[in-house]
């Protein structure tokens, strides 16, 4: 019997980067719908602002502020953990560094939104409104396009290339609405923003759940058996 001929066993392809992308999944698609939650559950706390008109930037000032500024950091680091799981789990031909960068920038631009929210407004209302708005079109950009090319990768994996058209798919509308909310002026309103945020933070967690499920164990011993 030659060693080809050995039946596989999980302590033959334990590959130790497993775990933690199992737990940076698990901790993405967590991170990613307690965001949507505490959004969500604002809409209806929040008697003062008009859900329609009220973008959820304004969400970060006022009565529950800090819980929404604090779920900015929590979807940020996610995010992050996101993008590192994806690098980490794709074959090395379809990996790209840029939609890494690209996702953790977009989530250091998102953290100055809600930390800049915190201080800012009363040390200088000005400069705090300059630093808002150039976070958080950097933070949609930078997001956004890290999406679309990190998508595009998945065509290069064997795993992952069964996710592409779902991923493309998804992302190409992300993109697409951010450029309609930006430029065409009845799709200005605040719902529509909304809208987008609650589309992107659920491919975050959408990839979560991907790469928890790609990084399990028994993925592993499938793919070592082909």
């Amino acid at each position: 019997m030659t060693s080809s001929d050995l039946p596989v066993r999980a302590t033959d392809i334990t590959d130790p980067s497993i775990p933690w992308q199992r737990a940076g999944g698990a901790l993405a698609m967590a991170g990613a719908m307690a965001f949507l939650a505490t959004a969500l559950a604002l809409q209806f706390l929040r008697r003062d602002l008009d859900w329609q008109d009220a973008t959820l930037s304004q969400y970060l000032l006022g009565p529950y502020g800090l819980g929404l500024r604090t779920l900015y950091c929590v979807l940020a680091g996610a995010i992050v953990l996101l993008a590192a799981g994806l690098y980490a789990s794709l074959q090395a031909s379809a990996r790209s560094a840029a939609p890494t960068l690209l996702l953790c920038g977009g989530a250091l631009a998102l953290s100055g939104v809600a930390i800049g929210d915190s201080w800012l407004p009363a040390i200088d209302p000005d400069f705090h409104q300059w630093f808002h708005h150039a976070c958080a079109i950097s933070a949609f950009l930078l997001v956004t396009t890290g999406m679309v090319l990190q998508a595009w990768r998945f065509r290069f994996d064997a795993h992952w290339r069964r996710h592409f058209p779902l991923a493309m798919g998804w992302s190409l509308a992300c993109y697409a609405l951010l450029w309609i909310h930006a430029f065409w002026p009845p799709a200005g309103e605040g719902w529509v923003q909304k809208l987008l945020i609650a589309a992107i933070v659920g491919a975050m967690a959408l990839g979560g759940h991907w790469l928890w499920r790609a990084a399990s164990p028994a993925r592993a011993m499938d793919d070592a058996r082909r």
